[in-house]
Order: structure tokens, then sequence, then C-alpha cells
């Protein structure tokens, strides 16, 4: 089976990369940038639009405090930024927020962290692939009429790219992220010049629709609880920041710096395309409602189901460029292509996290094995199939989906600033160096204003959006936090149970006697093979074991048994049930009943198939038997196998299949001369 499938994981995944080969994949600052910050870069396609429908539900009229609202997450942004650098430079190991909460703050913090992190990871890979396939459906009919299966497939086709290495990924990543970014900042320099140095009037396709206020003249705290939502909801850009935190061990060398470097470009592109499209979308009179086919209204009648709502991004750069021009095609593609590759942060936070994690024995050991091209291959298929349930439960909707969305992240901002807080406080009380203290008590500083504000939006979040949907998200940290804690506890049970203590115990003794017990069916060649085998071990008692289900059958292997000769005592026990396990389970366990300190040596013959529906017609008794002697103390199972014809013609085929080489499979040096051209070189000389 390994044979049959190497084929298709060489061709989807590429060939296995020896260990020490993981410094290549490590990341220049260049190609880390689109690979740990595509999720809040592309975030800017949906962040502003989210704003304007929550500032819809008191018409048009509000939407003059869209500009205060993006200096809010700007100022947000800001501060998580400084905040995050500080992180990567005390701690530069990859643990992120989860390192800093636990050392810091505790294990149950740590655990916390853990959680919402993870929740949002999964939350990031279906609102980025849903929100993708939204924009896509405006120009791809098909795409709507089956979101989730164009969801899913993009899902697979995500798991398969990050499966092959992250350096490879990142570099097809790069380039539509880029594309991305530097067509948001030309729509924004181009609008701005038509606008203000040439006069245009720009106007969206919505410039001229009317929007159905749910509640006219909002004021006092109704007011002041709808821009909490609509800042709640812009903080949607936000998403991702911590995951170059996460991912500093992928940065080359100084990864600290590099890492710190990273961040501040994100954050400066981030919040420059988020102002930019909000700007531009006051300008040219964007129009957006929480449900168009009714609270839209085009000459005052409402535009109808059969209505298609566009991003905010997509109408501003009609409105700039001219529906269906180059540029305008360009940033239409990038912007969808972008927001799938959005969930490529989470492909590279989440897989580490478990990593770490599991490392700390909180998640399964497998998550922290590395593949075949170095990558954490099963976290990056756990998140997979835990987006891809998600997206199906959800039906591809960005805008529900959205409403779990950024609570997680906000919970491990605050935590992580706590906990940095604590750290620089634990470093002052020991630092004398008077320069290195400013610096510290200037990195408290940040990180603590940090802290209160992240802390203070979480709140918001909280009020705003849980009877909305948050409270999935909390839920889903609940489980999380209880699995983890539950797998924690199983790991230090096993390590406490199976430590090796410094005295001799009854592990370390030698059984007074052992007792072979060889169980038999008939005489055959392989219970000839499983006797033989047993006596070569000269066990203190030997004897051989079959169970009268059929007197007839149990009568002729007697009368065999004497004719042959065989120098070993058949012992019949009878089944008045026809039961074959049980009465073998129950003999075995009266003779460690008769002598605890005796050991029992069960020996079973098995036939060797070669081919895997052949397994189904052998050997089931000897699979139920060992499943059962498994949890017996002080009884060792042994097999003895025999192989049959159908095994040695398998392996005549696995020999053959040796002599070619699946795609990928070839490790090939350096070019051999030729033998003809040594011979050419000799004649010339």
């Amino acid at each position: 089976m390994s044979k049959l499938t190497d084929v298709p994981k060489r061709i989807l995944i590429g060939r296995a990369l020896r260990s020490d080969r993981l410094g290549e994949t490590l990341l220049p600052k260049r190609i880390a940038l689109p690979v740990f910050a595509s999720d809040p870069l592309s975030s800017v396609a949906y962040a502003p639009g989210e704003v304007l429908l929550v500032l819809s539900i008191a018409g048009v009229s509000a939407y003059h405090f869209s500009p205060w609202i993006a200096l809010a997450v700007v100022v947000l942004m800001f501060t998580v930024v400084a905040s995050y650098r500080q992180n990567v430079h005390a701690y530069p190991s990859g643990g992120g927020d989860y390192e800093v909460a636990t050392t810091n703050l505790g294990a149950k913090a740590g655990l916390t962290v853990a959680s919402a992190l993870l929740v949002d990871y999964v939350m990031t890979v279906a609102v980025s692939i849903s929100s993708g396939i939204e924009n896509l459906g405006s120009a791809v009919p098909f795409v709507v009429e089956h979101k989730v299966l164009c969801a899913v497939l993009v899902i697979v086709l995500l798991t398969v790219m990050n499966l092959r290495g992250v350096r490879e990924s990142g570099t097809l990543f790069a380039i539509p992220t880029y594309v991305f970014v530097a067509g948001v900042f030309i729509m924004i320099l181009w609008g701005a010049f038509r606008g203000l140095i040439l006069g245009d009037t720009m106007r969206a396709p919505t410039a001229d629709y009317h929007i159905k206020a749910e509640h006219q003249g909002l004021a006092g705290f109704a007011l002041v609880f709808l821009l909490l939502r609509a800042f709640s909801s812009g903080c949607a850009a936000l998403t991702g920041v911590e995951a170059i935190s996460n991912g500093v061990p992928a940065f080359r060398k100084p990864k600290s710096r590099n890492a710190a470097t990273t961040l501040a470009m994100m954050g400066l592109l981030a919040v420059t395309m988020f102002c930019g499209i909000i700007a531009l979308a006051a300008s040219t009179k964007v129009r957006m409602a929480e449900n168009p086919a009714a609270d839209l209204l085009h000459n005052g009648v409402p535009v109808g189901s059969g209505y298609v709502q566009n991003p905010v991004i997509s109408q501003v750069a009609e409105a700039v460029f001219g529906k269906g021009s180059f540029l305008f095609v360009i940033l239409a593609a990038a912007t969808a292509l972008v927001l799938f590759l959005a969930a490529n942060t989470a492909y590279n936070g989440f897989p580490l996290l478990g990593s770490i994690l599991a490392q700390d024995r909180y998640l399964p050991r497998q998550l922290h094995t590395r593949g075949d091209r170095l990558a954490f291959s099963n976290g990056i298929v756990l998140l997979a199939g835990a987006a891809t349930l998600l997206t199906v439960i959800y039906g591809a909707d960005s805008t529900r989906l959205i409403q779990l969305y950024i609570v997680g992240v906000f919970v491990s901002f605050t935590l992580s600033q706590t906990g940095m807080v604590r750290h620089w406080n634990r470093h002052l009380a020991t630092e004398k160096d008077q320069a290195k203290r400013r610096h510290m008590i200037r990195s408290r500083a940040i990180n603590a204003f940090g802290a209160c504000l992240t802390g203070l939006v979480l709140v918001v979040v909280l009020l705003t959006k849980f009877t909305h949907g948050a409270w999935v998200a909390l839920l889903g940290m609940c489980i999380f936090f209880a699995t983890m804690t539950a797998i924690r506890k199983h790991y230090d049970r096993v390590s406490e149970e199976i430590a090796a203590p410094e005295g001799p115990t009854d592990d370390s003794v030698r059984p007074s006697r052992v007792h072979s017990v060889v169980l038999i069916s008939k005489i055959h060649r392989p219970t000839l093979r499983a006797l033989a085998y047993a006596r070569l071990m000269r066990s203190d008692t030997l004897e051989a074991l079959t169970v009268n289900v059929d007197p007839a059958e149990t009568k002729a292997l007697r009368e065999e048994w004497e004719r042959r000769g065989i120098d070993v005592p058949l012992k019949v026990l009878d089944s008045p049930y026809r039961e074959v396990t049980r009465p073998v389970i129950e003999y075995v366990k009266s003779l460690r009943a008769q002598s605890p300190r005796d050991a029992v040596s069960v020996i079973i013959p098995e036939y060797v198939v070669g081919h895997w529906y052949e397994h189904l017609l052998h050997n089931q008794s000897a699979l139920r038997l060992k499943g059962r002697l498994l949890f017996t103390p002080g009884v060792m199972v042994t097999s003895v196998p025999y192989q049959l014809a159908s095994s040695e013609a398998a392996r005549n085929r696995a020999r053959r299949r040796q002599d070619w080489n699946a795609p990928g499979a070839v490790r090939r040096g350096p070019a051999q001369v030729r033998p003809k051209e040594t011979k050419e070189s000799s004649t010339q000389s």
C-alpha cells in the first residue's frame, strides 16, 4: 500500500526533504510578509464594508462617522503592532502569545490563549475563503450556485500547497499578495489625484441608491452602541497580526529583527489601505445595507432579491478606474485571489502552535512531527478538516461567519500584553543598568497601553457581537481548553505510571517461571512452525491449546496428534456455546491466578497473505484474542507468521517496483562524466 500511495503523494507534495535541509525553508522578509501577513493585508477587502454595513442601520447619515471609526482602528493597529514588536524580541522561540501568557501568567492563562488562537485560526480560513468565493461569485455565477463546494475545493487546494512546504507555498502566495497591495495603492493614489488635482466627480454604482434605515434618528446610548458595534466589525482588520510573533522561527537570521521589521511593514500597509478605501468610499458615495433586497432603494423601490451587493473595494475600484477597465479587472482578480490566500496565515500559525502545544503534551504528539516536506503536515490536515466542517455548517456565508470572528484574537492580544507587563516588571526588579532600564520602562508602557486598549476592545466585541454569533467562538474556546486539559492529564498519568524507579520492581525482576501456550486449530505447516519456535524458547512448561467447538474435528485432531507423536501435551478446552476467545482468555487468567509471579507466553500461528482483501478471510480469531490478551497483566503474545504463496508474489511485485522510481523520488547528485567524454578527452590530450 505504501508503494501505491507513494506516486500520488510525490506528485502532489514533492519528494521528501532531509532534516538537515530545514534551514533552506527559512523565509526572507519579502516572502515572510505575504506568508504571515496576508490575513491583515487582505482584510481591507471586507473590513471597510463591515463598518458601513453596521452604520447603515441608522441610514446614510451615520456614514459620516466612518472616518472616526477608521481612525480608532488605526490607533488600535499601531498599538498592537508596537506591542508585538516587543514580544518578538523578548520571546523569539515561536511560542508567541501562548509562551508569553504561560511564562508570565501561568498554565491556565496560556491554555486560554492557545484555545483562542486555535479557534481564530480556524475562523480565519473559513471567513477568508468564504469571502473570496463571494467576491469571485459576483463575476462567475457557477461559484455562487455551488459556493460550499467551491469553498471546500479551495481549502483542499490550499492544504496541498502548504503540505509542499512553507517556502514553496510562500513563493506562490507572494505574487498575488503584492499585486493586490500594489493595485490598492494605485487605486488610492489615482483616486486622490482625480479628486484633488483634476477635480473629477467619481461616483460608485450605488451612489444614487438610498438606504431604508432600520432605526431613524439614533442618539445617546443607542448611537454609542451602534458606533461601538461598527468599530468592533472594523477590528477584523487586525486579525492575523499575532501570526508573525508565532512564526519567528520561520524567519531567516536575525530572526527577531526581521520579524519586527515585517510587523512594522504589515501595520503600515494595512492601515494605509484601510483608511484609503474608507476615504474613497465616502467620496464616491458607496451605499451598503445588511439586507440589501429590502433596505437598499433605487428610485424609491427596493432593489429586490435578485440584486448582488458588491463589496466596497469593488465599488470603489469601479468608480476610480471605470467598470471593465484593465486595472479594475486586475484588482478584482487579485482581491479574490488574495482573500483565498489570506487563509495561508492560519496554515502557518495553526500547525506551528499545534506543534508547540504537542511538545508541552496538551495536544497529541503526532502534531509535533514534521512531514516529508518539513512542514507540520498533521496540523495542516487538522486545520483543513475543522475549517471545512465550519464552512459546510455555515454554508460558506461570510456575513454569518464573521460574527464568530475576532473574539479569539482579542483574548490572545489582551492576555499576551498583560503577560508582557509582568515580564518587564520581573526584569526591572533585577536590572541595574540604567540604559536597559529605560528601554524596559518604555517597552512596559507600550505593552501596558496595548493591554488596556485591547482589553477594552474585547469587552466591546463581546457586548456587540455575543448574540450575533460570538458565543459560538467562546464555546469553541471552552471545548479546546477542556480537550487540551484532558490530554495533558492523560499524558501526565501515563508518564507517572511508566516512569522507571531507581530501585528494583516487579517489572525488572525476572519471572519465576514462563508458561508457553501454543494455540492450535488443526495440524498444518503454520502449527508445526509455531511449535518449533515454542520449543526454541525453552520455557518451564509448554503445552498446545485448542478449543472444542466441533467434537468431530477435535477427535480428528487428537488422533492425528497421537499418530504424529508430537511430544507437546495437547489440552482441549470445552466450549458449549461454541466460543473460541472466551475459553482461552479464562484459561490464561487461571494460569496467572495460580502463580501471579509467573509469566504466560501465548504463541499464535498466523497466515501472511499478499492482498488486502485476503486479510478478511484469515486471522480474525487471532486478532480478537490479541486484542483481549493485551489487557491481561503478565501475558505476552507472540505471533509466528507463515508466508503463503500470495505473500511471496506480493514481495516480488514490491521488488519489481523498486526498479521504477516515482516522480520526485530520484535523489540527484553532481552530474557524472560519461565514458564517451572521458575517452575523447584522453585522445585530445
